[in-house]
């Protein structure tokens, strides 16, 4: 059947901070369903279960708010073709991979994750591509019968023909072929029940009637697994668009170590909405030769697929900033006072700091200097201002970036557990107190005399703590 209208859909996965390639590709599936009147679905996609949490997918959904990148269906509002969190359509997902069981065009695989380890290492030594060997392919009905009465867990895995090549027409790339023999017998159900991202995109995808499918280029390799699937149930396939990515100034893909990634640090770093969404637009399209701000709407009047430029667009933040600029210059008074008043200075952040602040200061006139590191950067300090005598500048490094990676993971941003997890961590190391603390705190108040640091940390947010920490850390490396 064709496709009766534009269906667009994004997937973030809840598994960590809201990132601007989600932005940028939702930006993108946006204009394009506004484009030609069509409608924008969010999909939650958390398969992950060991790794997904109700906090990161907040934050994905109150950020796309944030940048008026509005959906039409999803999990907080609903529609025709829920639900809309793939974790809640496991019996879906169960009920086709059955299907293909029963055509024979996937099998169980009962490989303990040893064996498929020791495979690995064999491939590697002998220069292969580490790959399944497809050892649990071909096994009797009889022998696959009697591992699961025996209780063996298992996975399914699709049949992927061993000769051929696979293709499918990316609209803005041309044909894409790839031979099969360079595609692994990937896993469609884990042994815990749940899909894998392939068998979930799919069968979502063509439930929810999506109709093209724009997403970023690094998916391109695992497209002729989806293709594959599509013809083994029979269904049509969706368009295919793929963005380039997003990459760092040394052409690197864009991450956490090189750039902020999160979208709540340019919330919380005062970037204008509209500056950020004018920015991500010019990451991969241009409105003309000669014009570098525009609206959202007037992007959507303009926007064409064979304009989308395929060169690996470059996310600098100076460019940034300086879009950001273009458009404080524009607002009006009222609205510049009103965005300090909500954002900066709101009663909420104030309150914060007024706890903190207020035993340590005696007229109001000292507020700014005692509280100018929560509105502002730290004043800077060197190496030889916070390391301690009994360290030397690897170790302090070191200790700084082992804080940092805990930090990345801790999504519960409150005082009693920041000092939980910096207490575990200083005793892990064997650092005394004194020591430990006060470098972190110079480095995110550029001052030895700050209220309690891990109150200090939950008041200036996990973005700017960890960006600090950072910066820092890059600055002297």
């Amino acid at each position: 059947m064709a496709f009766e209208e534009v269906r667009v859909r994004v997937a973030p996965s809840p598994t960590g901070d809201p990132h601007v390639g989600s932005a940028y590709a939702t930006l993108f599936n946006y204009v394009y369903a506004k484009k030609f009147g069509g409608k924008l679905i969010l999909r939650i996609e958390d398969t992950d279960q060991a790794r997904a949490k109700a906090s990161s997918e907040k934050q994905i959904m109150t950020c796309l708010k944030w940048l008026g990148l509005q959906w039409d269906e999803g999990p907080d509002c609903g529609g025709e073709y829920g639900p809309y969190r793939q974790s809640e359509r496991k019996h879906i997902h169960r009920q086709y991979v059955d299907k293909l069981l029963a055509k024979g065009s996937a099998y169980r695989c009962f490989c303990t994750a040893e064996e498929l380890n020791l495979v690995r290492e064999e491939q590697k030594k002998e220069g292969k591509k580490t790959s399944y060997n497809r050892k649990c392919r071909e096994l009797s009905p009889a022998i696959t019968e009697k591992n699961i009465a025996a209780g063996k867990p298992f996975v399914v895995r699709m049949k992927i023909p061993v000769d051929g090549i696979t293709s499918f027409v990316d609209q803005i790339r041309g044909t894409i072929e790839i031979a099969n023999e360079l595609i692994d017998d990937q896993v469609l159900i884990k042994s815990d029940g749940f899909p894998t991202y392939h068998l979930a995109n799919v069968v979502d995808d063509h439930l929810m009637k999506i109709s093209h499918v724009i997403r970023a280029e690094e998916w391109i390799s695992s497209t002729p697994k989806h293709v594959l699937l599509y013809q083994a149930f029979g269904w049509e396939m969706p368009q295919f668009i793929h963005l380039p990515l997003l990459r760092n100034t040394d052409r690197s893909k864009i991450s956490k170590r090189k750039n902020p990634i999160s979208l709540d640090f340019y919330r919380r770093k005062g970037i204008l909405p509209n500056a950020l969404v004018n920015f991500l637009a010019l990451m991969g399209w241009s409105y003309s030769s000669d014009r570098e701000i525009f609206t959202i709407e007037e992007m959507i009047e303009k926007f064409e697929l064979k304009d989308i430029n395929l060169g690996g667009p470059i996310f600098d933040l100076k460019k940034l900033t300086w879009m950001n600029q273009q458009y404080l210059q524009r607002l009006p008074e009222e609205e510049f006072v009103h965005y300090l008043r909500s954002e900066v200075f709101s009663k909420e952040y104030l309150s914060k700091i007024f706890q903190v602040i207020v035993e340590r200061i005696d007229t109001f006139d000292q507020f700014f200097d005692k509280a100018s590191y929560f509105f502002g950067p730290p004043a800077a300090v060197s190496f030889d201002e916070i390391c301690p005598k009994t360290r030397d500048k690897e170790q302090l490094v070191n200790m700084l970036s082992g804080l940092l990676e805990l930090l990345d993971e801790q999504y519960v941003w409150e005082m009693v557990h920041l000092q939980e997890n910096m207490d575990q961590h200083r005793n892990k190391i064997g650092w005394k107190p004194g020591e430990y603390l006060v470098p972190i705190r110079m480095i995110l108040t550029g001052r030895k005399d700050s209220p309690p640091l891990s109150k200090t940390m939950e008041i200036l947010g996990r973005e700017l703590s960890r960006q600090r920490l950072r910066d820092w850390i890059d600055a002297v490396s």
